[in-house]
């Protein structure tokens, strides 16, 4: 086990306008545990693990989360929707209130770290109201050690105070709770918002800034794992897709499960030093290295015990977006220090809930580029309210809510250096096979898992282009087998049974495709607007 973080200090918030607050410095994991439940805050489950109740909000509100428009951000942001802008003086009075807000209050405050390449260190110092949001912030982030913290200097804060709420009229937010982020102040506020996620999140947003325009490096929004012959590979996905579970392998070492820097010097580091995985529908047949985490210092999200303290998995009753966070040593085989290098392949991973991309092809770097910018899945009923069919679904980079810059900077950058890596790219669908959600079934793991296994195997004829035959709609190279997989799985037109219905839905989501890919033309050279579907219906 890694350093349990014991005091080594007792630090002061007055600089950062928070007076005669009690100041609970880097407590261990073990005591923040026993104060969520002293207080209240949480119950242990059966497994050990801290279970707690995050409140209103048991996801991210992306439409809460502002950036502060300043000299450094005014002409680098990709400004819209996605990018809100905020007021540099609305931010400072807000900021003022919050720390009045937390004078006097019993506060958590842990210093730890981003990024496992000590070339990228990002320094942070993480400021709690709440017990259970610093023991996140322990699992979550990279841990200093002890001698390192004797003379820690934090390079951004975050102060996050899930129990103030806004005013929206006189402080600027959309209602209550807000994730702000301030480049200039280099800190991150949250308020309003007990979920945890805004937390990591908040950072991973700031890294995405720092990384490409001032380091040269590209941040992704994805898992990665190396092998025993240190090939490095990784997995882009949006929630849902199977990011984490299909990382997470016994036979390779995992690097980190959701974000990380792809450095010019062609190495992948984690930024982070635990994982925060989905837990809806958990067993430990499907996933035992995610399930056997849950244990004393992994904290389980909005889930529901039993008298016993025993987890129901599969009760979605408080939120479909169960989680749990844990330290990266709770799984068994894992990369230390988190960094790979020789990246080989890339998996775009998407839960296609029409059933008709194929399980498993290979992209072109013009159609990797497309499908990155494009960052496709699918929304299916029950996800959201008002989802009764299945809806395409687009965040681009796999990863827009968390992009400041515009999609064609990153796309621009990773097609870079996959040509200079040599890295090849597939697109693996996790979603529906033999006809759309409601008709069809979801794809079995067994086979996502063979197919992976045969392209980081070498099994899949990689430059042999007579074992893939070209989808007549998509245009993408499907193989005609696979070890593990019965050959009629691999043409998800065959699984149909009626080729008229299937390429009708075909036909209907390249049209989404395209009319998605609009907002991004301008900015995309000819080269990757022709990576897209190029035939659609009229």
């Amino acid at each position: 086990m890694e350093n349990s973080g014991s005091p080594t200090k007792s630090i002061s918030l007055e600089h950062y306008g928070i007076k005669h607050a009690n100041v609970n410095y880097q407590l261990s994991p073990e005591r923040l545990h026993d104060i969520a439940i002293e207080t209240g805050q949480g119950v242990e489950a059966s497994s050990g693990a801290l279970s707690v109740n995050t409140g209103e909000f048991t996801g991210r509100s992306p439409k809460d989360r502002f950036i502060v428009k300043d000299d450094i951000t005014e002409d680098k942001i990709w400004w819209g929707d996605v990018n809100i802008p905020f007021d540099s003086k609305k931010f400072d009075k807000l900021y003022n209130k919050v720390t009045d807000y937390l004078g006097g209050k019993s506060l958590f405050v842990r210093d730890c770290y981003a990024c496992a390449d000590d070339h990228y260190r990002l320094n942070i110092r993480v400021i709690n109201e709440y017990p259970w949001s610093n023991q996140f912030v322990y699992n979550m982030f990279l841990r200093p050690k002890e001698e390192e913290l004797d003379h820690f200097s934090p390079e951004w804060t975050v102060i996050n105070a899930p129990g103030f709420m806004a005013d929206a009229q006189e402080d600027g937010t959309r209602q209550h709770n807000f994730a702000i982020l301030n480049f200039s102040r280099k800190l991150a506020l949250i308020g309003g918002t007990g979920y945890t996620g805004e937390i990591k999140k908040g950072i991973f947003s700031a890294l995405n800034f720092i990384l490409p325009v001032f380091k040269e490096t590209l941040p992704m929004h994805c898992s990665a794992n190396v092998g025993k012959e240190g090939d490095t590979a990784i997995f882009f996905g949006l929630s849902g897709t199977g990011k984490t579970t299909l990382s997470t392998d016994a036979n390779r070492s995992l690097i980190g499960d959701d974000e990380h820097g792809w450095t010019k010097e062609n190495t992948i580091f984690n930024f982070e030093g635990g994982c925060y995985a989905k837990v809806i529908n958990l067993s430990r047949a499907n996933e035992p290295e995610i399930y056997d985490a849950i244990k004393k210092g992994a904290i389980l999200e909005n889930v529901v015990l039993d008298k016993e303290g025993h987890v129901d998995f599969g009760n979605t009753s408080i939120t479909q977006n169960t989680r749990v966070s844990y330290p990266i040593y709770h799984i068994e085989n894992i990369q230390m220090p988190s960094i790979g290098k020789n990246p080989k392949n890339i998996f775009f991973l998407t839960a296609d809930a029409f059933g008709v991309i194929p399980p498993i092809s290979k992209l072109t770097p013009s159609q990797a580029a497309y499908h990155f910018i494009s960052g496709y899945t699918a929304k299916v009923a029950g996800t959201e309210a008002g989802v009764v069919v299945p809806q395409p679904s687009f965040s681009a980079c796999f990863g827009a809510p968390f992009m400041p810059l515009h999609p064609a900077k990153y796309a621009e950058m990773l097609s870079n250096k996959m040509i200079e890596a040599g890295v090849n790219v597939w697109l693996v669908n996790t979603g529906w096979t033999g006809g759309p959600y409601g008709i069809g079934k979801r794809m079995e793991l067994k086979y996502t898992r063979a197919m992976i296994n045969a392209v980081l195997n070498g099994d899949l004829g990689l430059y042999n282009y007579d074992d893939y035959h070209i989808h007549s709609v998509f245009g993408v190279a499907q193989p005609r087998s696979c070890p593990g997989v019965p050959t009629s799985v691999l043409s998800p037109r065959a699984t149909w049974n009626d080729d008229d219905a299937y390429y009708k839905t075909a036909f209907k989501l390249t049209n989404a495709f395209r009319e998605n890919f609009k907002k991004f033309e301008a900015h995309c050279s000819e080269e990757i607007r022709r990576g897209g579907p190029q035939r659609y219906a009229f």
